[in-house]
């Protein structure tokens, strides 16, 4: 809020914001100072204060009005750490989500992978009624082009075989990847450590997508890296559809 955050909001107009790690705690929202112009707030805080956590800004001007909102998956060891928000909407749904990190020591490994399969199971589980568009922090970069220095990473978290193996098999899931069915070829990132003046060496990370039912692929506009939006170590994505 601090770093420009509703001068972006005023500026790009989206209809819906997806955050993630907003790490503010469900008692604590109504006594933050956090006003937001023209959007419906909704959000979903983890169980520990200061940890983890999603918010999906929803323009009150919408010619479209949400069916349901909820937020989880039906999970607790999951859930109570506020990682997932869906809403229905006529054509669609919309799904906020922020993928554990693995940790350094890949401590965490199997519980991402856990999470990995229970939420690709619950976008399958929406896919049957109608079609989906994904977005978040996914902690993952799917390939070597989405990351500065593969090899030096490989194994590691963030690129490690198990993480990316279970990216690719929910790809394989009639969901595509808008960045890069548009940009096959193009080196762009979505995330730089603070430290080493990674950002400034551009020396980062794309873990940040937006997926989406593969029946939706025609319906692509656009879709951008706006990293030239600074506030946080990630950059903003933006994905524009025709529905």
């Amino acid at each position: 809020m601090r770093k420009g955050f509703v001068d972006f909001l005023k500026k790009h107009k989206p209809d819906f914001l997806a955050i993630q790690e907003v790490k503010i705690a469900q008692k604590d929202i109504g006594k933050a100072e956090l006003d937001f112009p023209g959007y419906e707030e909704f959000w979903n805080s983890a169980d520990r204060p200061g940890y983890s956590g999603t918010a999906i800004l929803i323009r009150e001007d919408l010619p479209i009005k949400t069916l349901s909102r909820f937020n989880d998956i039906g999970v607790k060891e999951f859930d109570t750490e506020g990682r997932v928000q869906t809403i229905e909407l006529p054509k669609f749904y919309f799904v906020n989500a922020y993928f554990p990190n693995t940790r350094h020591d890949l401590s965490r490994l199997d519980f991402k992978l856990d999470f990995n399969k229970a939420i690709f199971k619950h976008i399958k589980k929406l896919e049957k009624n109608k079609p989906v568009i994904f977005t978040g922090d996914f902690n993952v970069a799917h390939e070597e082009i989405d990351l500065a220095n593969p090899k030096e990473n490989d194994g590691h978290a963030g690129f490690h075989p198990k993480e990316r193996n279970s990216f690719d098999k929910f790809l394989n899931e009639n969901v595509i990847d808008t960045y890069r069915t548009l940009y096959p070829k193009r080196v762009q990132y979505t995330w730089w450590s603070y430290r080493s003046l990674a950002r400034a060496r551009n020396i980062g990370w794309r873990i940040d997508y937006f997926l989406i039912s593969k029946k939706l692929k025609n319906n692509i506009k656009s879709v951008e890296i706006l990293d030239q939006v600074s506030g946080s170590d990630h950059c903003p994505i933006e994905l524009k559809l025709e529905l």
